[in-house]
């Protein structure tokens, strides 16, 4: 909120504003209010101080914490990146934590008992011995309760590293790996570099030689792309077979240099937080309502690990065209994107294949295993009933009991 304070109240109504870090001005300002002394000015510039001056605060994380919590740690901040959507586009560089006194502070916090940390660091594979030196610090202290998650860029994975990440056992690792948009027109424009290639032969690698899970960032939305390019790229991003993929929707965060394509690029953004695009030159407000709803519905029957067996018989040759089909006919079906029980969303799914036509029996197969996998027990009450009305009938064939039983929901 330290940024564009002009249009924002709470700025307007606030005694003073920080913009920038607050670790040390904060501190500094509070001193000066306890002792009487007003500063003049209202907006003050934080001070990006060294690193070594602030006080790690992971002592302040409580029993509670550690046991129920995971715990969010950097061992550096700031990007070197520009990517013009992002708020670390504005840091001049990244600046590490001194690595033996943040190792120290995370051996206390593993000797009580932490076990789930997140990384914060926006490049944590950036500086190869860093990195290499914090797994290998949590590769020595391994057990089946470890879990670690890093956000890395996909472009930049040394072989030293590969060979440390190799190691690490099932369920101990995440990558969170922001691909953002394949398209390198696209990239020009925001001032992303990326190694389109080498990007995807890290990822494929990571799949095929590593145990950890792969969450990926898609950004619609952005200028200078359409709905066909940011298909192409979700098509792309599918076929290196990710654990998840985040299709999100681009955000003008105030102060980010996102905002000078606003009137070039016909950008038109909420006013209200999230700040989401809601319609670009390319891509129109009802499209971009499309695009959401694909996203929604993707996190309920892509991401969620429900439909691994039902899934590719949604998506076929075409995953992205073929599951937005779906999102249309779910919305018109559902007529909403959240509040959807878990049943229903099965049935949903079994209606929606069903009508597509083909082997009817092979929806109920895949379903009935997705159930099961999920930790129910026995079928799932719509297909106990498809299988009552089809046995009460003879001759009638399966995808027509379907087509009846459609018309009814």
């Amino acid at each position: 909120m330290s940024h564009e304070l002009d249009d924002q109240r709470i700025a307007r109504l606030a005694d003073y504003v920080i913009t920038g870090p607050g670790d040390l001005s904060f501190a500094r300002l509070c001193g000066e209010l306890l002792a009487g002394h007003r500063p003049p000015q209202k907006v003050i510039a934080g001070e990006q101080g060294p690193l070594e001056k602030l006080a790690l605060p992971y002592r302040l994380y409580t029993d509670e914490d550690i046991a129920s919590r995971f715990l969010y740690v950097e061992a550096s901040r700031g990007c070197p990146f520009k990517c013009e959507f992002c708020l670390s586009s504005l840091d001049k560089t990244a600046w590490p934590f001194n690595l033996e006194r943040f190792l120290a502070e995370i051996e206390r916090l593993h000797e009580r008992g932490a076990r789930h940390f997140r990384f914060v660091d926006r490049t944590f594979n950036l500086n190869v011995k860093t990195g290499l030196a914090i797994l290998e610090f949590f590769l020595a202290r391994m057990d089946d309760r470890l879990f670690l998650h890093f956000e890395i860029v996909p472009d930049h994975l040394p072989d030293k590293l590969k060979q440390a990440i190799a190691r690490f056992p099932q369920g101990s690792l995440q990558f969170e790996i922001g691909i953002q948009t394949w398209n390198p027109e696209v990239q020009a424009l925001i001032s992303r570099r990326q190694d389109n290639e080498r990007a995807g032969q890290n990822f494929a690698w990571l799949r095929s030689h590593t145990r950890a899970l792969i969450h990926a960032d898609l950004i619609a939305g952005l200028p200078g792309e359409d709905l066909a390019s940011f298909g192409a790229g979700f098509d792309r991003l599918y076929a290196l077979r990710p654990h998840e993929i985040q299709a999100g929707i681009l955000k003008r965060l105030r102060g980010t240099p996102i905002a000078r394509h606003t009137e070039r690029h016909g950008m038109r953004y909420n006013p209200d937080p999230p700040y989401n695009v809601l319609a670009t030159g390319l891509i129109d407000f009802a499209t971009m309502q499309r695009i959401a709803r694909f996203a929604r519905y993707w996190d309920l029957v892509g991401n969620s690990g429900r439909f691994r067996t039902s899934l590719p018989l949604i998506l076929g040759a075409a995953p992205f065209a073929r599951f937005m089909h779906f999102s249309d006919w779910l919305y018109a079906r559902a007529g909403r994107t959240h509040a959807i029980a878990l049943e229903r969303l099965y049935e949903f799914v079994y209606d929606y294949l069903a009508e597509q036509g083909g082997d009817a029996e092979a929806p109920a197969h895949s379903l009935a295993l997705d159930y099961r996998a999920s930790g129910a027990k026995g079928a799932p009450a719509f297909l106990e009933r498809r299988r009552g009305a089809t046995s009460g009938e003879r001759g009638a064939a399966p995808i027509q009991r379907a087509g009846l039983r459609q018309s009814r929901h």
